[in-house]
Formats: C-alpha cells, sequence, structure tokens
C-alpha cells in the first residue's frame, strides 16, 4: 500500500474511515495483486483534496488521476453523497469511477447515489468471506475487465 502516494500514479483511492474495514478491503485487493498502487484516506475532505490537488496535495500531479475510487458513504468532515456530487459534476473528475461500498441498505442512500452519477453500489457483505469476494470481484472488474474511457 502506499501511504503518501500524493506525487505518484495511483489507481486506487480507498475513502474509508473504520480503520478495520480499511485494512480487510486492502487485504482483499491484495490478495488478487491489485494494491500495488492504491492509496488510503481516511475522509471525503482528504478526497477532495487528493483529486483537486489541493491542501496536502497541493503538489500532486492532476493529470495522474485513479482509474478507481472506492467510498464509503458514512464518513467525517465529508460524507460519500457530497463527494460523488463534487467528483460526478466536474469536468476534471466526472469519469473517474466511483463504487461506493457502505454498510447502508436503505434504499434512500441507494437512490441518491445513483441519482449523483455513482458507478455502483454494494453493500458490505457482513462475513468475513463475503466482504474478502465482493471486494476483490469489484477491484478485479474495474481494473481488469472494465475498459475505461481516457480522456
Amino acid at each position: 500500500m502506499i501511504e503518501n502516494a500524493n506525487l505518484g500514479k495511483v489507481d486506487i483511492v480507498l475513502c474509508e474511515d473504520n480503520a478495520d474495514d480499511a485494512e480487510l478491503t486492502i487485504r482483499a485487493l491484495t490478495k488478487n495483486g491489485l494494491s500495488s498502487s492504491l492509496i488510503h484516506l481516511r475522509d471525503g475532505e482528504e478526497l477532495l483534496h487528493y483529486v483537486f490537488c489541493s491542501g496536502p496535495y497541493l503538489s500532486r500531479n492532476a493529470g495522474n488521476q485513479p482509474r478507481l475510487i472506492i467510498l464509503d458513504l458514512k464518513m467525517p468532515k465529508v460524507d460519500g453523497l457530497e463527494v460523488i456530487r463534487k467528483l460526478k459534476s466536474d469536468n476534471r473528475t466526472n469519469m473517474i469511477p466511483v463504487v461506493l461500498l457502505s454498510s447502508s441498505k436503505e434504499e434512500k442512500d441507494i437512490m441518491a447515489s445513483y441519482a449523483l452519477g455513482v458507478n455502483s453500489y454494494i453493500v458490505k457483505p457482513v462475513e468475513f468471506e463475503g466482504y474478502v469476494k465482493a471486494v476483490s470481484t469489484l477491484g478485479l472488474y474495474w481494473l481488469i475487465l472494465n475498459q475505461p474511457y481516457q480522456l
């Protein structure tokens, strides 16, 4: 895992405030060789700074956008819905795939996420093996199978 990847190319940005869920997600991606170019950010505000090259990431190259953002819904400072709103409303970032990985099964959260342009909404499985399989599958799909749009 890249802890301080503010200058280099990063394929996956994981934005998760729960340390246990973040560790489990990173382990699942590592199991499939998908974590070599990953940064873990702990809240939506930090993610927005990272993507828009502001605050502590001012010197980051804006041309090196991630290939995938895995985002939690309920986070401190800036929640997942506001992050999606800002990413999808900006021409510089609206094509970055965003997968919401949340424990919320509430229909209003799912509907709001899709209305704002999230690419996928996955409810975090409770059991360990289900969680690992879900994260592995989403990583393989978005980084290996999916053909991204190149600007």
